[in-house]
């Protein structure tokens, strides 16, 4: 199989909890090749931060520290729904010259919940951070 397609997800509310979970759930059942090296909640003390702590997992208060990592990092997942977030993201991509990682919003999150083969909807934020 090829390289690993490594995630950061950002956002561990109502969308990124319920994302996070299928998302591992799907990784670990199906022994897909991706792995989730980083994610960022303002919660550190949420079952779903201290889950992935748990297991080794960088947890991060600041969503920001994430573009630290270069190109540890494939895919951020934003699941925040904070438009000014996304803006910083990408403009700090830019100033770092990472041309690697890519910034997925929500509607990939919600595209990749209907490959998940669950009947629940993903939750929706009321912002969608565009």
């Amino acid at each position: 199989m090829g390289n690993k397609v490594k995630v950061a997800l950002l956002g561990l509310g109502s969308v990124g909890e319920s994302f996070a979970e299928h998302f591992l759930e799907k990784i670990q059942e199906e022994h897909v090749n991706v792995e989730i090296v980083a994610v960022a909640d303002r919660h550190l003390d949420s079952p779903v931060a201290l889950g992935f702590a748990h297991s080794n997992v960088p947890v991060f208060k600041d969503a920001m520290e994430v573009i630290k990592l270069g190109d540890q990092v494939d895919i951020i997942f934003d699941l925040t729904g904070n438009a000014e977030l996304r803006k910083s993201l990408r403009l700090r991509l830019q100033e770092t010259e990472n041309r690697h990682t890519v910034i997925a919003p929500e509607v990939f999150a919600q595209l990749l919940w209907n490959f998940f083969g669950d009947d629940t909807a993903l939750p929706e934020h009321t912002r969608t951070g565009y």
